[in-house]
C-alpha cells in the first residue's frame, strides 16, 4: 500500500529534491518551501490534470525552440479557435477582457478586479471546452475519411488524412491580477487556473484592492517581498497539484508612484519621503525601479514582464540586459498593447520589425492583451453600420469574405458543421447505425455550401 501511496503522490520529498536539482527545466528558479512542505500538501490522491500539464510542457517547449511565441488576447472560445486554425501557437487571456465582457456577474467592468476571482478560470476552461471540441470534430471526420479501408465503421483507415495534424490544444497564459488577495488566495486562484487547464499564470506587483489596469492611474505597489510571496504561492500550488507551470512575474513599477509600506528594504531608496491621505508612500517610479523589481523576481519567476507606457525598443533593451547580467537567459515577456497609439510612436518599418527585434533581446512570449475586444468590436460596428445602411448586402459582403478566406483554411462559414453538428452526428450513428435523425444530411448547409 505505501508504494501505490507514493506512486499516486508523485513520488517522495527525496524524488521531488532530486527533481529540482537536476532537471534544466527548475535552473534558476528559487522556492521558498521545501519539497516535503509540498508532499504533505498533496494528499493521499493526487488528481492529474492532463490539460494544465500538456499545455505547460508544450509552452516551455515552444519558448526555448522559437525565436519568440506571440499571441492574441482571447475572449471566447470561437476566437481562440480561430487564432488556432489560422496559425498561432499560443493564447493569451486577459483579466481585462474578462472584466471588460466575459466575467461571471455578467457585468461590464474596468480592470480593476471588480469581477468574481473565478471568472478567469472560467474562460480557461471555456476556451479549453472549444479547442477540445475543434479536436472531437477533426478527429471524427479523419476516422470517418479513412474508415472505408479499415472495413470496420468508425475504426481508423490506412489512407493518408486518417489522422489531422494539427494540434489543437494550444497553451493559454492566464491572467491572475494582483491575485485577488494575499498569497492563501493566489495559491487557490493558480490552483483553480490549472484545474482549468492553464499552461502558465501572470502576476502582477499591485496592491490587490487597489488593482488597477497598466495603463490606468493611481496604482499601489506592494513591497518586493510581498510580491514574491505571492510567486511562491503560485509556484507552491502548482508543485502540490504536480503540474510545471510557468509563473510570469509582472512589475508595474515603471508607472506606478504609490507603495503600501516602507517596510522592504530594497524598495526605500525609491520613497520620496511623502505619504498620501489614505496613508500609501510616494515613490519614484521609472527605469531604475522597474529594474529593480524585475532582478528581485527572477529566481522566483520563468518570465519576467514590466509593463510598459509605449512601444519603447530603448528602454527594452535596457531593462533586458539589466536583468540579464543578473540572471543569463532569464526570459522575458511583453505586452504589445492596443492602449499603445502603435502609428504615433512608430512608423511602418519599426512596427514591422518591433516583435523580432525584442524576440532577440529575450522577450519570448510577446502578446497583444485585448486583440479579442477590439476585434470582436470593430467587426461588429463595421457590419451594423453597413447592415443599417444597406441591408442584406452589407451581411453578403461578410459571406463573401468568407468564402474567400476558406482558400486560407478559415472553415467557419459553415457554421453547423464548425459547432460540432457532424460531431454528434457521429454520436448519433455510434448508436444507432441506421438513424434517420442526423442533423446535417438534409439541412440547408449540405446543399448550398
Amino acid at each position: 500500500m505505501t508504494d501505490q501511496l507514493t506512486e499516486v503522490r508523485g513520488g517522495t520529498a527525496a524524488d521531488l529534491t532530486r527533481a529540482w536539482a537536476g532537471d534544466p527545466r527548475w535552473l534558476g528558479i528559487t522556492r521558498s518551501y521545501t519539497a516535503h512542505d509540498v508532499v504533505k500538501l498533496r494528499g493521499s490522491v493526487q488528481e492529474r490534470h492532463t490539460l494544465a500539464e500538456r499545455g505547460a510542457r508544450r509552452l516551455w517547449e515552444l519558448l526555448h525552440s522559437e525565436d519568440y511565441i506571440n499571441a492574441l488576447g482571447a475572449m471566447t472560445g470561437g476566437q481562440a479557435v480561430q487564432q488556432v486554425r489560422a496559425g498561432l501557437k499560443a493564447i493569451y487571456l486577459s483579466g481585462w477582457q474578462v472584466a471588460a465582457d466575459a466575467n461571471l456577474a455578467g457585468a461590464t467592468y474596468p480592470d480593476q478586479s471588480l469581477y468574481p476571482a473565478n471568472s478567469v478560470p472560467a474562460v480557461v476552461r471555456r476556451i479549453n471546452n472549444a479547442l477540445m471540441r475543434a479536436d472531437q470534430i477533426d478527429t471524427a471526420a479523419a476516422y470517418a475519411a479513412g474508415a472505408g479501408s479499415s472495413g470496420r465503421r468508425g475504426e481508423p483507415g490506412e489512407r493518408p488524412g486518417e489522422k489531422h495534424d494539427r494540434d489543437w490544444f494550444a497553451p493559454i497564459v492566464a491572467d491572475a491580477e494582483a491575485g485577488f488577495g494575499g498569497p492563501l488566495n493566489a495559491f487557490e486562484l493558480m490552483k483553480g487556473m490549472i484545474a482549468a487547464g492553464a499552461a502558465g499564470v501572470h502576476w502582477e506587483d499591485q496592491l490587490a484592492s487597489e488593482k488597477k489596469c497598466g495603463h490606468l492611474g493611481g496604482k499601489v505597489l506592494v513591497p518586493t517581498a510581498q510580491h514574491i510571496r505571492t510567486l511562491n504561492a503560485a509556484r507552491l500550488a502548482a508543485d502540490v497539484l504536480g503540474v510545471p507551470s510557468l509563473v510570469i512575474a509582472r512589475t508595474d513599477a515603471l508607472a506606478a508612484d504609490l507603495l503600501t509600506t516602507d517596510v522592504d528594504e530594497r524598495d526605500q531608496r525609491f520613497l520620496t519621503g511623502e505619504r498620501t491621505a489614505e496613508g500609501f508612500f510616494r515613490v519614484r517610479s521609472g527605469p531604475e525601479a522597474a529594474i529593480a523589481r524585475g532582478v528581485a523576481y527572477a529566481d522566483y519567476a520563468d518570465l519576467i514582464w514590466v509593463e510598459t507606457g509605449k512601444p519603447d525598443l530603448e528602454f527594452a533593451k535596457s531593462f533586458a540586459e539589466a536583468v540579464h547580467k543578473e540572471h543569463p537567459g532569464k526570459m522575458l515577456a511583453y505586452n504589445c498593447s492596443p492602449s499603445f497609439n502603435w502609428k504615433r510612436n512608430l512608423d511602418d518599418a519599426d512596427i514591422a520589425r518591433f516583435q523580432k527585434e525584442l524576440g532577440a533581446m529575450g522577450y519570448k512570449f510577446q502578446f497583444v492583451t485585448l486583440a479579442g475586444f477590439h476585434a470582436l468590436n470593430h467587426s461588429m460596428f463595421e457590419l451594423a453600420r453597413g447592415y443599417a445602411a444597406d441591408g442584406m448586402t452589407a451581411y453578403v459582403k461578410l459571406q463573401e469574405a468568407e468564402f474567400a478566406a476558406e482558400a486560407d483554411g478559415y472553415t467557419a462559414t459553415k457554421h453547423q458543421a464548425e459547432v460540432g453538428t457532424g460531431y454528434f452526428d457521429a454520436v448519433a450513428t455510434a448508436l444507432n447505425p441506421t438513424s434517420s435523425t442526423t442533423a446535417l444530411t438534409g439541412s440547408t448547409e449540405t446543399e448550398q455550401f
